[in-house]
């Protein structure tokens, strides 16, 4: 119990609200009619082939990594990339730019070249 001209900073639960989604109606469509629903939704149309062929492909840097087997700190320090860049191209936060969508290109192709490109020189 808080004394007087105190807060309780006790924690209670906060309950979240069932969804009110009713699913009857879409389960009761054929497919036909739930394909004409999505296309009339002008909010959020299917993707099409042609679209597809349209968006620009960006290397999948996650992919590249967990291929060559390595953490993001191994494939950081060994590929010369700020940790905190990599993560924020994983994570989706940023992309990388023109330069940086070709280096992973070179390292997803040859990345024992790219390491020994980046040894040291004695």
């Amino acid at each position: 119990m808080p004394k007087a001209g105190q807060r309780d900073y006790t924690m209670t639960k906060i309950t979240k609200p069932a969804a009110s989604i009713d699913w009857r109606r879409a389960d009761g469509m054929t497919g036909e009619e739930r394909h004409a629903a999505a296309m009339a939704d002008s909010d959020c149309k299917p993707i099409r082939p042609e679209d597809i062929s349209r968006m620009p492909r960006v290397p999948q840097v996650r992919v590249i990594r967990r291929v060559l087997k390595l953490s993001q700190e191994e494939f950081a320090n060994r590929f010369h990339i700020p940790i905190g860049t990599l993560r924020d191209w994983e994570e989706g936060r940023k992309e990388p730019d023109a330069a940086a969508k070709a280096y992973l290109r070179v390292i997803s192709r040859e990345p024992d070249t790219v390491s020994k490109a980046l040894e040291p020189l004695l």
